[in-house]
């Protein structure tokens, strides 16, 4: 893919799966919601605490993939440097819910899960991975 594409996949709605390192163990591979616009940051919510935070803290970094689970595959992984990590506020939060879930759904999300311990971790993307198998 070329830039422009894989930027623009990634800012499609898959669910992606984070990969941050861990000491003595494989990395930690989870699924997870984000949200990310092409040329921008790449955005998780998280809690205060949890074993994502405490590792994406550690390492300073993580990756990203998404994925076309269909044939043909396609899949972009953006790779790079935390930027910030940082309490959110509903505001912050609401539009990944709602990329997820559409207005209603996700807006009620949003009210179900922030708490006081909803954190936003940003990540801008340096090195990236990507294969589209629809040119082949």
């Amino acid at each position: 893919m070329t830039g422009e594409e894989r930027e623009k996949f990634l800012a499609e709605l898959h669910v992606g799966v984070i990969a941050v390192e861990r000491p003595d163990r494989a990395p930690l591979s989870v699924p997870i919601w984000y949200g990310y616009e092409p040329g921008g940051e790449v955005l998780i919510w998280t809690e205060q605490g949890s074993v994502k935070e405490k590792l994406i803290r550690a390492a300073g970094r993580f990756s990203l993939t998404a994925q076309v689970e269909q044939p043909p595959y396609r899949y972009v992984t953006a790779e790079g440097p935390v930027t910030t990590i940082e309490p959110a506020t509903p505001d912050m939060v609401r539009p990944i819910a709602i990329r997820y879930l559409g207005e209603a759904e996700g807006t009620a999300f949003t009210e179900q899960n922030y708490g006081t311990g909803s954190l936003l971790i940003r990540m801008r993307p340096e090195r990236w991975l990507s294969t589209d198998y629809t040119k082949e």
